[in-house]
């Protein structure tokens, strides 16, 4: 009997914001039935890429990625920012969920992570999964990954640290204390490890690298790897996105809005599945509803558009009645979370309340 197929493809776009507006549209063309299961393997220009619910002044010294042509761009998944450049590889999948054999998002990012590591181990390099999401070779972070379900499909996001400008890293991102001191190290630079540094001159080539991962993620899936070019209607749905949303400031910026003009109050919780941050603005003569409400944070939510319902459903809620509404909304919703539960949300919401204005 065959196997089913995974078609392979790469892109190499000079615009960062294109990459990511290619995955949106791999996504929708999946779900419709247009295009197979695919793995596209990436090359970036120097940039930063935000998490889907992450306030971009938190994450990024934007100064000094404008004075350093690096650009911003903000992701449609979730987890926390990263820098990236041509010295590392990027890789995707939008795969259906009746090939991965698990219905947690957890469950397959561990699958996917021991393959890639077994991909690396070709390789002489002993990589391990570290949940939530990472792979580390002797406790420092190599490879990262972030994915969501959309109905069918599975979209999984993947890098690796071949080779990287690590000043431009450590300059670019503002990584918080909190990170730093869970882990005992006093700069990002010391969380993560290249492969250049662990091979020196031995370092295989990019080709080798994603040849390797391609032939691990399919020995792991059961799928059969098929070579193919980009598809037109792909290519031309990733410009609409572009366009429209992906490529432009207004999507990259728009977590920051709710913290200009009026009173806002601030707060976070830590959970196993990653920081939770609430940003609230009241209304009401005493100030005890909820106007607007925002959560970010380096969280995996999915599909990611949940918490935007999540943020509408409590819009005029009275503060007495927050925990119950968002009991209820996650009794309603189907949702898939990675080591996050409704709970925290709470506590986002209560410690800034505790905290008054930001």
């Amino acid at each position: 009997m065959s196997k089913p197929i995974l078609r392979v493809i790469e892109t190499d776009f000079n615009d960062s914001r294109m990459h990511i507006s290619y995955g949106q549209a791999m996504v929708d063309q999946h779900q419709q039935g247009l295009q197979p299961d695919t793995l596209r393997f990436m090359r970036f220009n120097p940039s930063v890429l935000i998490g889907r619910h992450q306030v971009l002044n938190d994450e990024v010294n934007i100064d000094y990625c404008q004075k350093n042509n690096i650009q911003i761009v903000r992701r449609i998944t979730g987890g926390g920012a990263i820098y990236i450049d041509s010295g590392q590889l990027g890789w995707e999948l939008a795969i259906s969920k009746k090939n991965i054999g698990s219905g947690q998002l957890s469950e397959i990012t561990k699958i996917l992570c021991e393959a890639a590591a077994k991909g690396l181990g070709k390789l002489n390099i002993d990589a391990k999964f570290r949940p939530r999401n990472d792979l580390e070779v002797d406790g420092r972070k190599i490879a990262g990954t972030g994915g969501f379900f959309d109905g069918d499909t599975l979209f999984f996001q993947a890098g690796a640290l071949v080779d990287m400008d690590v000043n431009h890293m450590t300059s670019s991102l503002n990584i918080p204390a909190a990170k730093l001191n869970k882990r005992n190290i006093k700069s990002g630079s010391d969380r993560v490890v290249t492969v250049r540094e662990l091979l020196g001159d031995k370092t295989p080539s990019i080709q080798v690298f994603s040849d390797n991962l391609c032939d691990a993620l399919c020995e792991a899936l059961g799928l059969e790897p098929q070579r193919a070019e980009c598809s037109q209607a792909e290519l031309e749905l990733a410009q609409e996105y572009y366009d429209d949303e992906i490529g432009q400031d207004d999507y990259v910026y728009e977590i920051n809005r709710i913290h200009q003009g009026d009173v806002v109050r601030r707060g976070h919780t830590v959970t196993p599945g990653g920081i939770i941050y609430a940003s609230v603005k009241l209304k009401g003569a005493k100030l005890n509803m909820i106007g607007e409400i925002v959560f970010n944070g380096d969280l995996f939510v999915s599909p990611p558009r949940v918490l935007y319902d999540l943020e509408a459903h409590l819009k005029g809620v009275y503060l007495p009645d927050v925990a119950a509404a968002i009991g209820s909304f996650f009794e309603k919703t189907k949702i898939n979370m990675m080591s996050v539960q409704p709970e925290h949300f709470v506590n986002a919401i209560n410690n800034a309340l505790e905290q008054g204005q930001a």
